[in-house]
């Protein structure tokens, strides 16, 4: 597009910051890989799990690195991170692919084989409620019976006061994930400059489209999904799942 901008309106620079910086800006970001990877179900020969928005590959290579019989289809809209997924993952040679796609198309939820785990992080968010419901039943029929689908996203608060709870645990978050670092690269401070914090941005870009946590896991549940439940939230972000009846 004229202004560098995917149909969902992320930018290539969007993906350099978060490959620069995300260490930093994501809650607890090592915690919640390990979450995911301890909520992805064990993999036997054969099986494959997909990543939807995989960024830089780092969830990827922790659950191909946790599952060795595991196959992972890695899925990104951005160039960037692509490139950089394809190289952080090369080393587990042809048990990773990592393949451009849109978020908001439909086209790619017929997928190759039925996979046993679609994971996916900080991405789901830039639907509205409705593709969101849309996705859900999707996914739900892409998985191979007994499979999860396990989310990381932004969770839009109910409360004037509970937003300013999550805005202010994501900038101590924030804060605690960058000791000993001052001046013009420290961490926070560029989280600040870049308003990277949705829930204390005054004008939150419009690409972020967060929705209650519990219309969510409602929804899940409506698509079919079971054992439907959250494990963890911070900082406006949560880590929930469903499980494809087997």
């Amino acid at each position: 597009m004229a202004d560098g901008r995917s149909k969902d309106g992320w930018r290539e620079t969007d993906s350099e910051t978060f490959i620069d910086w995300g260490q930093y800006f994501v809650p607890h970001r090592a915690r919640q890989i390990q979450i995911i990877r301890d909520m992805t179900p064990a993999a036997v020969p054969g099986d494959g799990y997909v990543e939807l928005c995989c960024g830089e590959g780092r969830l990827s290579a922790a659950l191909l690195a946790a599952q060795p019989n595991a196959r992972m289809l890695a899925f990104d809209g951005s160039e960037t991170m692509r490139e950089t997924t394809v190289a952080l993952l090369a080393q587990f040679g042809g048990r990773a692919e990592v393949a451009a796609f849109d978020l908001l198309s439909t086209d790619w939820r017929q997928l190759p084989i039925a996979p046993l785990a679609i994971v996916s992080s900080l991405a789901i968010h830039h639907l509205d409620g409705p593709q969101k419901q849309t996705l859900f039943a999707d996914l739900y029929r892409s998985l191979k019976p007994g499979g999860r689908l396990i989310i990381a996203d932004l969770v839009e608060c109910q409360s004037r006061a509970a937003n300013g709870i999550a805005a202010w645990c994501w900038d101590e978050a924030t804060k605690e994930a960058s000791p000993g670092h001052d001046g013009p690269d420290d961490p926070y401070a560029i989280f600040v400059a870049e308003n990277w914090n949705y829930y204390s941005d005054p004008e939150p870009d419009p690409i972020d489209k967060p929705s209650p946590l519990l219309a969510q896991l409602q929804w899940l549940q409506g698509a079919g999904f079971v054992e439907v439940d959250v494990h963890w939230l911070l900082a406006g972000h949560a880590i929930f799942s469903g499980r494809k009846e087997a």
